[in-house]
């Protein structure tokens, strides 16, 4: 009997031979029908007895027949862990059976890649739910992000898991859009430095990371999920894209992920200008570009870009999409018939199964002793299945150190007026009062496994503990007499109940106002996909409830637990304090309570502009002069509260910003230095925030822009020395010519506690001709701080 290819030493199993020539080997021995399979998933729930996969049967697609396809081979799985609850132990053994199936079927061994959400820590059952990404974003620290994304990498490692749908990059530019809470925030430098630390973690911990949505996504008119984007190339250039270069130049990646919405007309799917003109020929990137789900069979159910399935096909492969996600549809049958009629040349499939066995060989999928056994279960006994149920911990005491860490330097304090920290061991009667009092999911993302899937499953415990905010000030503030009642509604628009909440408020002494979101999918919340607002007032009745309590005269603390910022009307002045947190997971509402307490001295600043009115939309702050208040318009978008604002427990003092020189050439560096004190009585971070403002461009620029920022955590009374390196690249715009360009003039740097308060402020002078930069120039300010010394 012959052996076959997968039990001898083929060269695709040689690992002393160069992937690139294992991959040639193996692909001139596949059938077009063998490269095919590699080139599409298929949907699946891993079993909670330990049994094999089961497909998926979503409302959009076909079921499909494991045993028809499997003898060709399968590219990857999809969502084992996150399609239904499922113990991690028991998931990760009917993983490793269905591997050991996959690889057994087809004649050379290859098995799937599994790939799993991620954007709010590990999508399974009983994982950590860490804060959204729009609390990384809040944090302003990317090595704590990549300390997270790490963690979150080796627990989908650890149980057979290769790749994560995450991070995204989409850069806010109407916050009334439902997915503002799964991205980083409105600028696209703090989106691009989190984001890339985010991957530097996760593909450090040998998870594929995934760069999403490529490109526009977040752009979409009015603020609609999957609308058209109507934006010109320098919005898409300067604004879009700079997350994604420096993330495919930094970060390592392997994967990216087309976005669903079409620019100008232009599906992301179908635009190979996009996807290998950009992305690949001029980024360099070698990796996989696989479809959000669905994504090239829209091409032509809802883009109209393609008249069948194999056209759709054909389209999405040439423009460079290599997989089809979730399950099988255009690149199956469509794609081999369009290759058998001569639509689609099968060189295109051969590149795209290239893209991909080339990352299967980087992940070892086809080294001779590669084994579907995962490292959690290589010491078990996996005869049994319900010996090890319960025996895999996904929330370990670690993650949730660490994710209270995250959420506590996320909380932001918008508005103080002395009446924080609270003494916690003071008595008083406290009426916490608000729909997200006693919600443990209020702390919870769209894309976390309790809300994304365990709502569907109502009779199946959450698997980790969220404290409800109430239990969390209850800890916080054991001598207080806290009283509770929700007012309203999170969106019901009830008013019923806020008689007696008034009457609560007016019998206490402080009240906490527990307002925001729920997060849910397509319409069934007031944040995630799906979920978009006709304006940015709070939710159902909670703007009445709190004007309601700010009547009463018991001082108001208002805490908000939301997915997007919202108008907070008279708040914003009359509050006693405002507490922004968004979506911390599952540790924040003890994070919360640690920052009205004082045990944490707060150092979140905001990622995204809270607005001051709920119809000035769509605004951030990179707005051109053209977009600020005028006298001829009866809109004022100014906000509330500023991109990069928040306050601390403590004061800083910021004195002598001095620049070696005032001048520099374009292609020069500015090199600048100054002193923050921590003037105040106790230890604290400040944010140090330098934006760029061009005063005279040869196209229309943003008032000011964020180039550079940098955390600093101060003793009382500790002085630091700020040394910052500019480089004039970072001047650089797109230019009429649609080229980057660096040009000479005056130039003036900001530095700032926010994009609304900047603190030491110079300007410079760049000299010399205009000069043309690529995607080689310096993305990064360099930050240094010393110890402050008399000079």
């Amino acid at each position: 009997m012959a052996t076959p290819p997968h039990t001898a030493l083929a060269p695709w199993r040689n690992p002393a031979l160069d992937p690139e020539t294992r991959v040639d080997a193996l692909i001139r021995e596949m059938t077009l029908k063998e490269k095919a399979a590699q080139l599409f998933g298929v949907w699946v729930g891993a079993s909670d007895e330990g049994a094999e996969v089961a497909p998926h049967q979503h409302d959009m697609e076909e079921p499909v027949d494991l045993d028809a396809l499997l003898p060709d081979g399968l590219g990857q799985l999809t969502r084992p862990f996150g399609t239904v609850p499922v113990d991690p132990a028991l998931g990760a053994l009917s993983l490793m059976r269905t591997q050991a199936r996959i690889a057994a079927a087809n004649r050379f061994g290859i098995p799937a890649v599994a790939h799993e959400e991620c954007l709010a820590g590990f999508a399974a059952w009983g994982a950590t739910a860490y804060p959204v990404p729009l609390s990384w974003g809040a944090t302003f620290d990317p090595e704590l992000i990549r300390e997270m994304a790490g963690a979150i990498g080796r627990d989908m490692r650890a149980v057979g898991v290769h790749q994560g749908l995450a991070p995204v990059l989409d850069v806010v530019r109407d916050a009334r859009w439902g997915r503002v809470e799964e991205t980083i925030g409105e600028d696209p430098y703090l989106v691009g430095t989190i984001a890339t630390a985010y991957v530097q973690g996760l593909e450090s911990a040998g998870i594929v990371a995934t760069l999403k949505h490529f490109a526009g996504y977040s752009a979409s008119r009015a603020g609609r999920n999957l609308a058209p984007v109507g934006m010109g190339p320098r919005e898409l250039a300067d604004v879009i894209l700079p997350p994604f270069e420096m993330a495919v130049r930094e970060s390592g990646v392997r994967s990216v992920m087309h976005a669903y919405t079409d620019t100008d007309g232009v599906p992301s799917a179908a635009d190979e200008r996009l996807l290998t003109g950009l992305l690949r020929d001029t980024w360099g990137f070698t990796g996989t570009v696989v479809a959000d789900y669905f994504g090239i069979a829209f091409l032509k159910t809802l883009h109209g870009v393609a008249g069948s399935f194999d056209e759709a096909a054909g389209a999405a492969l040439a423009a460079g999409v290599d997989v089809e996600l979730p399950t099988v549809k255009a690149f199956g049958a469509p794609l081999l018939d369009a290759v058998a009629k001569g639509a689609v040349s099968e060189e295109l499939v051969d590149r795209a199964v290239r893209r991909v066995l080339l990352q299967k060989i980087g992940l070892g999928l086809l080294d001779p002793g590669w084994s579907p056994v995962p490292s959690a279960l290589a010491n078990a006994d996996t005869a049994d299945p319900e010996v090890l149920r319960g025996t895999i911990d996904l929330d370990p005491a670690s993650n949730r150190e660490l994710a209270h860490r995250i959420a506590e330097r996320a909380v932001v304090l918008l508005r103080n007026d002395g009446t924080l920290p609270l003494d916690p061991a003071a008595p008083r009667r406290i009426a916490l009062i608000g729909p997200t009092a006693e919600a443990p999911t209020a702390v919870l993302g769209c894309y976390s496994f309790p809300v994304h899937v365990g709502g569907q499953h109502p009779d199946v415990p959450l698997g980790i503990e969220l404290p409800t905010l109430h239990e969390a000030l209850r800890a916080e503030f054991p001598t207080a007499d806290i009283v509770v009642a929700p007012g309203t509604g999170i969106d019901d628009g009830a008013t019923d109940g806020i008689p007696e909440a008034v009457a609560l408020a007016r019998d206490a002494d402080l009240v906490i106002a527990a307002l925001g979101d729920r997060a849910g999918l397509f319409g069934r919340g007031t944040s995630g996909e799906g979920c978009d607002a006709e304006s940015l007032s709070l939710p159902g009745a909670q703007q009445q409830l709190l004007d309601a309590l700010l009547d009463t005269g018991t001082p108001v603390i208002s805490t908000l637990l939301a997915g997007r910022p919202y108008v907070l009307g008279r708040a914003t002045h009359e509050a006693a304090a405002l507490v922004q947190s968004f979506f911390p997971g599952e540790s924040g509402t003890g994070a919360i309570a640690s920052v009205l307490s004082g045990r944490t001295n707060p150092s979140g600043r905001l990622p995204v502009s809270v607005p001051r009115h709920p119809g000035a939309q769509p605004s951030t702050y990179l707005a051109a002069r053209l977009g600020h208040a005028s006298e001829v318009s009866s809109i004022d978008p100014a906000p509330a509260y500023g991109f990069g604002h928040g306050l601390t427990y403590t004061t800083f003092a910021w004195s002598g910003l001095t620049a070696e020189a005032a001048e520099t050439p374009t292609d020069g560096t500015f090199r600048l230095s100054f002193t923050v004190e921590n003037t105040g009585d106790r230890a604290g971070t400040e944010v140090v925030q330098l934006y760029l403002h061009d005063p005279v461009a040869s196209v229309v620029q943003p008032v000011q822009r964020l180039i550079g920022y940098a955390r600093l955590d101060l003793a009382v009374g500790e002085k630091r020395l700020v040394a910052v390196d500019v480089p004039a690249d970072l001047a650089a715009f797109t230019g009429r010519d649609g080229r980057r360009v660096v040009e000479p003039g005056e130039l003036e740097l900001r530095f700032a506690t926010s994009s609304t308060a900047p603190r030491l402020t110079t300007r410079v002078t760049l000299t010399g001709p205009v000069r043309h930069v690529d995607h080689h120039r310096h993305l990064h300010a360099r930050f240094r701080t010393t110890p402050h010394t008399s000079r």
